[in-house]
């Protein structure tokens, strides 16, 4: 753009003086003038070995905009594409929409955590059904083959579904726990134990369902929040 201001002001000086001579020299020979990146072009005038264009031409040809202010003559030529993306404020980036639903990843985990607890809630309830003591070790490593599966589930957390749904795990390992330390302690204080102890109890009943809640919930792939779990 400033190279062809610069023409286009030189021009407009020398029609100025051209002017100003009243015109007094004939011209002596005419050719054409072209502006690059506008179409079209303008008749030039060489007059003693200097040209000239009609100005009205000029900023009809370059889509200017001339203006007179008493003895001035102004043109006002438009902005580059290069001036114009750099004069328009660039767009913002759009805010990343929030994910909806349950990620495929986050399910699979969060049902492998729920198979875990079902199958030491059973094994609990069955040693207390039969009689049958379970060591501390026993219990030890199903509280750790849980709490892993847990880990994984909070990896793969990944919509705000996941990420609703991810604290009613959490509550249904730390209810298990609960009635695996419950059992641990009963079975240290006496040899044999009651089935009534453990049959309807209100904390396997609360984990028993939330473990049908979570499933139902991931099944309809909507975050449904499952007041038995807390």
């Amino acid at each position: 753009m400033r190279n062809m201001t610069a023409v286009s002001a030189t021009m407009l000086a020398a029609l100025l003086m051209l002017s100003a001579s009243g015109n007094a020299q004939a011209p002596q020979k005419s050719s054409t003038l072209t502006v690059a990146g506008h179409p079209g072009e303008a008749q030039l005038v060489q007059i003693n070995g200097k040209s000239y264009v009609e100005v009205e031409t000029l900023a009809r040809l370059t889509h200017g905009n001339l203006t007179f202010k008493a003895n001035r003559t102004i043109l006002t030529l438009p902005p580059s594409s290069s001036e114009a993306q750099l004069s328009t404020p660039q767009a913002q980036p759009s805010a990343p929409q929030a994910k909806v639903g349950f990620s495929r990843t986050f399910v699979q985990a969060g049902i492998e955590e729920m198979g875990l607890i079902r199958e030491w809630r059973i094994a609990i309830v069955g040693a207390v059904q039969n009689n049958v003591p379970v060591s501390e070790e026993w219990a030890s490593a199903q509280h750790r083959q849980a709490e892993k599966s847990l880990a994984l589930a909070s990896a793969a957390v990944s919509t705000d579904d996941d990420r609703n749904a991810f604290p009613l795990l959490s509550a249904e390992f730390s209810n298990m726990q609960k009635l695996s330390d419950l059992y641990l302690a009963l079975s240290t204080r006496s040899t044999a134990m009651s089935p009534d102890k453990f049959d309807n109890s209100p904390l396997e009943e609360q984990i028993l369902n939330c473990a049908r809640g979570f499933v139902a919930m991931t099944e309809s792939r909507e975050f449904q929040d499952q007041p038995t779990c807390h």
